[in-house]
């Protein structure tokens, strides 16, 4: 009998028969105040480096701190740092190869025993065995060494000149984990029997401190008696996981039962109905997550055989999307304010950018793509020889008609925005045939599926949504000519489009020595404004992530770059 269960069972015959305030760690009577959050997709394991997805990362987050979290706007946040190092502060060193932070004092584990700069170093040592199997290897990647200079001082030294030094121990998904909890199970151990209990079980140094945990189907935590700052108003926090997104909506926006309903992916309509009970508001926040339209720079034609959609030196391009006046009026068709308003509401906003947030890095050059203009396509395709030869109301180019194979995965909103795009596209004399793959094909990393993979990209157009990061610079390298996913590279190094562009590359190698400053931002608009003016990618929408809350929970900073519950302790009623 799983432990939730064989707990609510004995907490009935307690109430009934003689009453009670607390059993089994979890809270129910008068135990204080409860603050409930409902995660339709359950958490597999409250330890982030040894799961994906945000729903364990935030299981994690309500007890595991990193340095430092990105707040709502994307800005740094110090969790448990003092402060955030830079260049001017003497925490970042001025040939950008190490950065130096400095703990709070007096941080404590939720037994009560000291955190340190060792417990960060460890953190370290913990991930970069390649053995441990942790999730975010990819972030140690550059990192040479991290050292505990002493008890509240730490410094990561990288191997080459690192412009954003961020990467590392910020955010949910990297927080600091106990050595003397952690140190058996490094390497090999982390997945023994004997650590999958202290997997479940983290030591934490925020709010609150987990008592239970049941995979896959939900956690109880109780207040952190060793927090270093304000008690949080809470005395516990559920975490009740499992259902669909449709019923942890209904269980905010409806019946109440829960305080906070996370990643709420349903219809705006539905969404909206739900609100007009008045006891819940649904939120949106956005970062930078845009479904954008790729587009084939190398040809797809089956008769090429193992050479279909391979760059091959430039030597294979597109038959037609290669002339930039045939994408940019497939752009300039779209109307991306109707897509965002009709099918996403919450949760969507027209965007010409692919990177569209920080505000601060959001290039104005391409604004214009926010009005659809029908009659100014036709006539760019017009100006430039792209006309309809035979009467078939498609144009050709070189004599190849302009049909076009469109894929995406298989979703309502996904498959409603090609419907949409089709029709603007025929009113310009495009054609497009649409196919839908399931994700778990289309995404799934496989290229020997062929025909359903996005990294084969078999087809001339395909769309999908992609990040560009806090700090977009690791985004942005998948534009690179050495990125282009290729046989060689088993289609796995980033440029999805195929794109090669040396001015791209030469601004990418300043940017990469650039630090954080007005410079830095320059140049990653400008090479958005490459990506984007050259058409490799049409951006549609920006996509956001819609929670809601009881109207009774305050406190609660929306957050999209972040842990949803990167700010718990704040929450109160």
């Amino acid at each position: 009998m799983h432990t939730f269960l064989r707990l609510a069972i004995v907490a009935a015959v307690c109430v009934a028969l003689v009453g009670c305030g607390r059993l089994g760690g979890l809270p129910f009577g008068d135990d204080g105040e409860v603050l409930t959050i409902r995660y339709w997709q359950a958490p597999t394991l409250p330890m982030p480096y040894l799961s994906r997805g945000d729903k364990d990362a935030d299981a994690a987050a309500i007890t595991l701190e990193p340095l430092a979290n990105y707040d709502p706007d994307g800005n740094l946040a110090p969790k448990l740092a003092a402060e955030i190092p830079s260049v001017a502060n003497g925490g970042v060193s001025q040939d950008l190869r190490s950065i130096t932070w400095r703990l709070r004092a007096g941080l404590k584990w939720s037994d009560g025993s000291d955190m340190t700069a060792e417990d960060v170093a460890f953190t370290w040592r913990y991930c970069a065995d390649t053995q441990t199997g942790c999730a975010s290897i990819d972030s140690f990647a550059g990192v040479a060494s991290v050292t505990a200079d002493d008890a509240h001082t730490v410094t990561i030294l990288f191997d080459a000149p690192t412009p954003y030094p961020y990467s590392v121990f910020v955010g949910a998904t990297m927080p600091i984990i106990s050595r003397a909890q952690f140190a058996a199970c490094v390497g090999a151990a982390a997945r023994t029997a004997a650590c999958d209990v202290v997997n479940a079980m983290p030591l934490g140094t925020g709010p609150y401190r987990i008592v239970e945990f049941t995979a896959n189907e939900g956690a109880v935590y109780e207040r952190n008696p060793f927090y270093r700052g304000d008690a949080p108003h809470f005395d516990r926090v559920v975490l009740q996981g499992g259902g669909d997104a449709d019923g942890a909506a209904r269980a905010t926006l409806e019946t109440g039962e829960a305080d906070f309903a996370w990643n709420l992916q349903i219809e705006p309509e539905a969404l909206r109905e739900l609100e007009a009970n008045g006891i819940g508001t649904a939120h949106t926040a956005f970062a930078s997550q845009v479904e954008r339209i790729v587009v084939n720079q190398t040809n797809p034609d089956p008769e090429l055989g193992d050479d279909r959609s391979e760059y091959l030196d430039g030597t294979n391009p597109h038959p037609f999307l290669t002339f930039t006046p045939i994408p940019q009026a497939m752009s300039m068709a779209i109307d991306r304010v109707a897509i965002a308003e009709r099918l996403y509401g919450f949760a969507g906003e027209p965007t010409c950018n692919i990177v569209a947030a920080p505000a601060r890095y959001a290039s104005a050059a391409t604004d214009d793509c926010l009005t659809q203009d029908i009659a100014a396509a036709k006539a760019l395709l017009d100006a430039n020889g792209v006309v309809d030869t035979d009467g078939d109301l498609v144009r050709e180019y070189n004599g190849v008609p302009l049909r076009i194979t469109y894929q995406t995965t298989s979703n309502a909103i996904r498959e409603e925005t090609q419907r949409l795009i089709r029709g603007w596209w025929r009113q310009i004399g495009i054609d497009a045939d649409l196919v839908r793959h399931d994700a778990a094909t289309f995404f799934g990393g496989d290229p020997r599926q062929e025909d359903a993979s996005y990294l084969r990209f078999f087809a001339d157009v395909q769309m999908y949504t992609d990040s560009s990061g806090v700090d977009p610079q690791q985004g942005l390298s998948a534009g690179l000519c050495g990125s282009i996913e290729t046989r060689a590279n088993a289609w796995a190094s980033g440029n999805n489009a195929r794109a090669c562009n040396a001015e791209f590359d030469a601004l990418f190698v300043e940017l990469a020595r650039t630090p954080i400053g007005a410079e830095r931002e320059a140049l990653v608009k400008r090479l958005n404004d490459i990506i984007v003016q050259n058409y490799y990618q049409i951006p549609l929408v920006n996509r956001g992530i819609v929670s809601a809350t009881l109207n009774t929970l305050q406190g609660v900073r929306f957050n999209a770059w972040d842990s949803q519950i990167w700010n718990i302790a704040e929450w109160h009623r």
